[in-house]
């Protein structure tokens, strides 16, 4: 029985320190997200692991970074998409010829496979917004085939930082 308490003692509180760690830093710092379409397909995979931080208020978003989001597109509940941020507050988006244009000017995408198939007149995107557009454009639901084609800051989840899974694709995302 002594043997049993002695080993109780020096597990137990170690472990509880670990669990209690690991929903702080789930909840609050990172969590691991895996992807469940192909709406960022050739970058980003169905099933793909990845690492997303969380610290939302700490984090600069910039153009091209790739983000986990909440949103209600056509009046459904909140779903949870990783799409890559296309429109800060302010811009204007417009895609045209097979190209996407921000404030005018044509942007350099060499993540994308192929052309979009498709135009989308110019939007500015409203203040505490961002518009989101897949890799797999001819083929991604988002910002430009949604109604509510704007994502509120608010909605904000985290943005992704590296994949961890599959092992052969490990490291930074482009």
């Amino acid at each position: 029985m002594q043997r049993w308490k002695a080993i109780l003692k020096e597990w137990v509180p170690p472990l509880a320190i670990a669990v209690i760690l690991s929903l702080i830093i789930q909840t609050y710092v990172a969590q691991a997200v895996k992807v469940p379409s192909g709406s960022m397909e050739p970058n980003i995979m169905i099933n793909d692991r990845l690492v997303m931080e969380k610290l939302i208020k700490f984090t600069d978003f910039d153009h091209g970074d790739i983000v986990v989001f909440n949103h209600a597109a056509e009046n459904k509940d909140q779903v949870r998409y990783v799409k890559r941020l296309i429109g800060l507050p302010g811009d204007t988006i417009e895609v045209r010829e097979g190209s996407l244009f921000r404030n005018g000017e044509k942007v350099d995408e060499p993540y994308l496979k192929n052309k979009m198939n498709y135009t989308f007149a110019k939007v500015t995107v409203p203040d505490n917004h961002y518009f989101f557009l897949g890799d797999n454009r001819n083929n991604s639901y988002d910002g430009h085939s949604w109604p509510n084609r704007f994502v509120d800051k608010s909605e904000l989840v985290g943005k992704i930082m590296f994949r961890f899974y599959p092992l052969s694709h490990a490291g930074p995302l482009q």
